[in-house]
């Protein structure tokens, strides 16, 4: 039965992904900023038989990443699978208008929080011999024009970092990859609180040839592949989910 960290789950594609793990048979660690959201999280998987503890974790603080995989070793003796899923928006904002207090925010949790876990979780796997990872992106880590200049480059950066990784470990039975999800019905709007009205002028273009929304638990059965034997020469790289958003 294998072990499996997904940061950001209380709600949306995070949720989604460690109720399916736990469907499958996982023991999740169910981590979020929300404590109350997280626990509640692991009561619909326990209320389907599975299995699941929750960890209160800002993944933006060293602390509670080292916290967040001790625990999940503490309580079921290992770690098989590590998804970094939690993330932030910007405002939409350019480079012009970017306040470096945003900028370090959301590098912190979209991009430094994933170096941290990775660093923390590939000791474990590399005792072992096997290891998985999965690191939840964005098209805005793909193209310039769907996000702001901070989000966009936090999430190239997180790309970067996924290629890297999978290559650097691919002889050590490690995989890694990343998702990058269209747009997806999940509350990482609420994480906007001022939008820039130049920015977000500028990337409605884009957004207007969207086909459809997404749905949380079509990123999940993805994230479940790539953490599954099914993926098992498939490292290092991006697969994109967005009903061909980016194919325009």
């Amino acid at each position: 039965m294998k072990v499996a960290v997904v940061t950001g789950a209380a709600s949306g594609m995070g949720k989604a992904i460690a109720e399916l793990f736990a469907k499958e048979g996982a023991k999740v660690v169910v981590s979020d900023i929300n404590l109350e959201a997280a626990n509640a999280t692991v009561e619909d998987i326990k209320s389907n038989g599975g299995e699941a503890i929750s960890v209160l974790a800002n993944v933006a603080k060293e602390g509670d990443i080292q916290n967040l995989i001790n625990t999940a070793v503490e309580t079921y003796g290992t770690l098989d699978i590590l998804v970094n899923n939690a993330g932030i928006m910007d405002n939409f904002e350019p480079a012009g208008d970017v306040k470096d207090d945003n900028w370090e925010r959301i590098f912190a949790v979209n991009t430094t929080s994933v170096m941290r876990a990775t660093r923390k979780a590939l000791p474990i796997f590399l005792k072992k011999q096997q290891g998985i990872i999965v690191n939840i992106a964005s098209v805005g880590g793909l193209f310039g024009a769907r996000a702001g200049a901070a989000y966009t480059a936090s999430k190239h950066a997180v790309i970067g970092f996924t290629k890297n990784t999978g290559f650097m470990y691919a002889q050590k039975g490690i995989r890694c990859n990343a998702i990058a999800p269209g747009g997806v019905e999940t509350n990482i709007g609420s994480t906007m609180t001022n939008i820039n009205e130049f920015g977000m002028g500028c990337t409605a273009p884009g957004m207007a040839v969207n086909p459809r929304m997404g749905k949380s638990e079509e990123i999940a059965k993805l994230a479940l592949f790539l953490a599954s034997d099914e993926s098992s020469f498939v490292n290092g790289t991006v697969v994109t989910a967005d009903a061909g958003w980016t194919a325009y």
